[in-house]
């Protein structure tokens, strides 16, 4: 049996950065002598020797996204991630570098066109659970990806101060007292600022989930909706305003897993097979000390 790590690319490669350039300038952080910055590379690189080492994937995927405004979310809704700044030019510059990098070393790496990172890491981790090829790792911070977790599939979550963290299916049931796929329906009522997903407005935390457990899903709550229960009165009338902007929302949280790209996909195109000598080779080239 095999073992697949998916890895949210810039996930990590973001965090990396954004950890380690909090209160400088650009001018203040690392890069070689040609003038490339390094200092969220060396922790994305790090990290996944760390996690190469800890888990010894027979197969690896570094999933990355495509341009915002070239994902097939817009189509559905103008304005979705609209509210998010520019990346800073360091980042993106450090993302270039580590596909060049990748592709040197051999290290497997992927965008799908109208695709994000994410309906990536869904198709794979679907397609590899139907196979029967084994355990598949999901190494993301991202919990919109909780949706994919299954008895095959668990993911990879960094706790600050406690370290990573492999949440699974059954942590998942425990702590929310649903099933994954349902995630999405708790979603799409709560929307999502950081992807300007509008949700129902006055619906949170406290009627979300809770209505999730009852009802079992956006469309059982709006069947039931002339005898929602009382403790839900408050909100009935919000959710009835709301009901277009939550079938919206749960289109755009709900994560592909059957990208038509990938069909013909087969996973001996990501099994690892790392040379050493050119990895070192090439992180000497950018004065990169990971250990490996």
């Amino acid at each position: 049996m095999g073992r697949l790590i998916l890895i949210d690319g810039f996930n990590l490669l973001s965090r990396g950065y954004f950890a380690t350039a909090y209160g400088k300038s650009e001018e203040q952080l690392s890069k070689t002598p040609e003038g490339l910055y390094t200092n969220a590379l060396r922790v994305k690189l790090q990290k996944m020797m760390l996690l190469i080492n800890e888990y010894e994937p027979t197969h690896l995927v570094v999933t990355w996204d495509v341009k915002r405004n070239e994902v097939k979310r817009k189509a559905l809704f103008e304005d979705y991630k609209g509210t998010r700044e520019d990346l800073p030019a360091p980042l993106i510059q450090q993302y270039e570098t580590a596909v060049n990098l990748f592709r040197a070393t051999g290290i497997p790496q992927m965008s799908v066109e109208g695709f994000e990172a994410d309906d990536v890491i869904g198709t794979l981790s679907d397609k590899w659970t139907k196979e029967g090829h084994g355990d598949c790792y999901i190494y993301s911070n991202d919990r919109d990806l909780l949706q994919l977790l299954n008895p095959n599939v668990s993911q990879i979550i960094a706790i600050r101060k406690e370290g990573d963290r492999v949440y699974s299916e059954e942590h998942f049931k425990t702590e929310y007292r649903i099933t994954p796929d349902q995630w999405v329906d708790v979603k799409a009522l709560l929307g999502d600022k950081s992807d300007n997903i509008p949700g129902v407005a006055g619906v949170g935390d406290k009627a979300a989930l809770p209505l999730i457990q009852q009802y079992g899903s956006i469309q059982g709550v709006y069947e039931n909706i002339d005898e929602l229960d009382s403790k839900f009165n408050r909100y009935r009338k919000k959710l009835i305003e709301g009901e277009e902007l939550a079938k919206l929302s749960l289109e755009l949280v709900t994560i592909e897993c059957a990208i038509p790209e990938l069909d013909r996909y087969t996973f001996n195109e990501c099994k690892l097979a790392l040379d050493y000598t050119q990895m070192k080779s090439e992180f000497d080239r950018l004065g990169l000390r990971v250990r490996m």
